[in-house]
C-alpha cells in the first residue's frame, strides 16, 4: 500500500521542503530531461510509479534519509525499485549550467561523512569523509556550480582545481576564504605578515567586509545541508557529485520562489 504520493500535495511540503506549485515545475523539467522513459530502457518494463511520484520519491529520500527498506515502503514499491528510481532520478535534478560571467562567486567547500572509503578518507570532522566545492552567486546566492568530490583530507586550495569548479568558474571572479592559497585568481583576505606585525587599518576593513560577503555560502551550505543525505552519506561515492548538484538544484528552487 502506498502511504506518499504526490497526488496528495498536503504531503509534498514536509517531505521535500518544496511547495506544490515549485514542485510541479520541478517534475516539468525532469519530464524534459527524460524522466519519462521506461524502467532500465527496456521495451515493456513500465515504472510501478508515475513519474512525480519518482521524484518525490528522490526528494524524499534526500530530504531525510531514510534507508531504501524504509522508504519503499513509504511509496508501495521494493527497496531495490526504490534503488532504480534514486539511480535514474537523481541525475535529471542536476544544478543546471550557468553561463553569467559579470558577477562575483563566492565558493568553500564542506565536508560530507562518506561511507564509501574508495573515497572518503579520515578528516578533520573525525569522520571519513569527502571534501564537496560549492560555488554561489554573491548577489543572488543561488549555486551555479558544484565540484566533483574528493577525499575529506585535501585541502580545499587543491580541491578547488582537482574537483574541476575552477573550470566551471573560468572568467568569473571569485571571492574564497585564506584556505585557497595557491590560486592567485581568487580574491582572498589579507594575511598577517609574517614578522607578527598588525595589518594597517584598511587592510583590516577590507578584510572585515570579505567575511560578512562571504559568510553567504556558508549559509547557503547549512541550508543545502538541512537535506540530511549530506549528513550521512551511505551510498557509492561515484553517485555523490549527482546528489549534490541536485541538492543544489533543490536549494534554487527554494530560494527563487
Amino acid at each position: 500500500m502506498q502511504v506518499i504520493t504526490a497526488s496528495r500535495p498536503e504531503w509534498i511540503a514536509p517531505f521535500t521542503g518544496l511547495e506544490p506549485g515549485q514542485f510541479r515545475k520541478l517534475v516539468r523539467l525532469v519530464a524534459k530531461r527524460g524522466g519519462d522513459e521506461i524502467a532500465d530502457g527496456r521495451p515493456g518494463r513500465q515504472w510501478a510509479l508515475p513519474l512525480a511520484d519518482r521524484v518525490l520519491l528522490v526528494a524524499t529520500y534526500w530530504r531525510t534519509n531514510l534507508t531504501m527498506r524504509q522508504i519503499g515502503p513509504l511509496f508501495g514499491v521494493s527497496h531495490s525499485a526504490a534503488h532504480r528510481v534514486i539511480d535514474t532520478i537523481g541525475p535529471l535534478l542536476a544544478l543546471a549550467r550557468t553561463r553569467r560571467v559579470d558577477a562575483v562567486a563566492i565558493v568553500d567547500g564542506t565536508l560530507v561523512p562518506t561511507r564509501d572509503h574508495r573515497l572518503a578518507t579520515p578528516s578533520k570532522n573525525y569522520r571519513y569523509s569527502t571534501n564537496v566545492q560549492v560555488a554561489i552567486d554573491a548577489e543572488t546566492r543561488l549555486v551555479i556550480a558544484t565540484g566533483d568530490p574528493q577525499p575529506g583530507s585535501s585541502n580545499d586550495c587543491t580541491v578547488y582545481r582537482d574537483s574541476g569548479i575552477a573550470e566551471q568558474l573560468t572568467d568569473r571572479p571569485v571571492m574564497a576564504d585564506g584556505g585557497y592559497q595557491g590560486n592567485p585568481a581568487i580574491v582572498m583576505p589579507y594575511r598577517k605578515p609574517r614578522d607578527g606585525s598588525e595589518l594597517p587599518d584598511w587592510k583590516e576593513d577590507l578584510n572585515a567586509t570579505h567575511r560578512k560577503v562571504r559568510a553567504r555560502v556558508e549559509h547557503v551550505l547549512a541550508r543545502m545541508k538541512n537535506f540530511k543525505i549530506l549528513r550521512d552519506y551511505r551510498r557509492a561515492a561515484s553517485t555523490l557529485a549527482d546528489t549534490v548538484s541536485g541538492i543544489a538544484h533543490l536549494h534554487n528552487v527554494l530560494l527563487e520562489a
